[in-house]
């Protein structure tokens, strides 16, 4: 039985040093994610801003536009879209 004991003191600097490795890893893997999602999140918010400014372009110039101007339009876009 002492010597079980022995092998254990011996053992545990071991057990605890893998034990701390593995929660560190599991944190940084956890900080990996989460810096992750956050820049998925800037990424889309800047895309959605972008849609939304092209919209308002588009939706200006076609204010600007006459009726056979907003026509001609229309009909060049529903060409390009055929190709």
């Amino acid at each position: 039985m002492i010597w079980l004991q022995a092998l254990w003191g011996r053992v545990w600097p071991y057990i605890a040093g893998l034990a701390g490795i593995i929660v560190g890893l599991f944190f940084v893997r956890q900080s990996g994610k989460t810096a992750g999602r956050q820049e998925a999140r800037i990424d889309q918010l800047e895309a959605d801003a972008s849609a939304r400014e092209k919209a308002r372009e588009a939706a200006a110039e076609i204010d600007r536009l006459d009726d056979d101007g907003v026509r001609d339009r229309a009909r060049k876009r529903m060409r390009d879209a055929g190709r």
